[in-house]
């Protein structure tokens, strides 16, 4: 991709107003250094040097989105907590409004926290409540959906099978997407593969595209399973995400195999959410399809180098594209 050609990409990105739904989560980040075994278990001890907080999940899709100096609104649901109040928080820092946030009494904040010492990641401990939200919250959601989504350039759905995403829920967004023309890209979990029919993209992880197609042929192959995939679905775009080994795009009769961009993988936690965010703000602001998966494997490469969930920025994305001689 050419200097001009990604110039006249990106400076779309400011203009491009996309509505995220999804599971809202606060990850939770203890650091430190592992210098000794403990006398009580076979594990180490880990003497903390600081912690902080980010936006993860939906949440962290919406952060990206702003980090590319696009204007993204988010819908999700949060406990009535203390972690709660934090995300709202740290969203706003992040010039987020958490207006379309559903505050459900009867289940606590979703909440990742990662133990790292000496930049690896030791153990994780996820405080979540995965029940699917009642009636009464699905209504407040649907709600905020009506109000937010037609004025919306583009949806982005982000299931972690935590209860947000219902089928109820999913059907009325897709109801509403298509009466006022707005394309839907969805990061899915397998349980709910059926529900997403006929949306612009559909982004599974390689472990949740191999779970979610089991009844095909015992020794089908990857690209029939995805064409597979994409025909029942009556997706637009397929594009499955492999970690540090690239991603396989589906799109326009044909599949394309593109290897990773990162220099050197430390961490992929959070680069699913990258993909998806800087896809769809480069699809909606003119890109092909091979055009943005391209500028979508950048930035999910760059943040692969960072330990932690990083949002991309602009400035990154542009370091990273250049650090690779594509733009001058």
């Amino acid at each position: 991709m050419d200097t001009a050609r990604f110039k006249d990409i990106i400076q779309n990105f400011s203009s491009k107003r996309i509505l995220v739904i999804g599971d809202l989560m606060l990850d939770s980040y203890i650091w430190g250094k592992a210098e000794r075994i403990s006398p009580e278990a076979p594990v180490p001890v880990i003497k903390v040097d600081r912690s902080n907080y980010t936006p993860g999940g939906a949440a962290n899709v919406a952060l990206n989105l702003n980090s590319l100096s696009s204007n993204s609104q988010i819908i999700g649901v949060v406990g009535s907590d203390s972690d709660g109040t934090l995300l709202a928080e740290l969203l706003a820092q992040g010039g987020i409004s958490s207006e379309g946030i559903v505050i459900d009494s009867g289940r606590h904040t979703t909440v990742k926290t990662r133990v790292i010492a000496h930049s690896q990641q030791v153990v994780r401990v996820d405080r979540e409540f995965d029940e699917p939200i009642d009636e009464t919250v699905q209504k407040e959601l649907m709600e905020q959906v009506a109000r937010f989504l037609p004025e919306s350039d583009g949806v982005i759905l982000s299931d972690y099978n935590k209860g947000v995403l219902t089928v109820r829920i999913i059907q009325n967004i897709l109801d509403i997407a298509t009466k006022n023309k707005v394309p839907v890209y969805v990061d899915p979990k397998k349980e709910n593969f059926s529900h997403f029919k006929g949306v612009r993209l559909f982004k599974p992880n390689f472990n949740e595209f191999i779970s979610g197609t089991e009844s095909g042929k015992i020794d089908e192959k990857i690209e029939e399973r995805g064409i597979r995939l994409q025909k029942q679905l009556k997706a637009e775009i397929l594009l499955i995400t492999q970690g540090e080994k690239g991603m396989i795009l589906f799109s326009d009769n044909s599949h394309q195999v593109i290897s990773t961009k990162a220099r050197h993988v430390h961490d992929v936690s959070g680069a699913g959410d990258t993909v998806i965010s800087t896809f769809a703000l480069s699809d909606i602001s003119g890109a092909t399809p091979i055009e943005a998966v391209t500028i979508a494997n950048y930035a999910a490469g760059r943040v692969c180098e960072e330990v932690g969930v990083v949002p991309i920025s602009g400035d990154m994305l542009i370091d990273t594209i250049g650090s690779h001689n594509q733009v001058s």
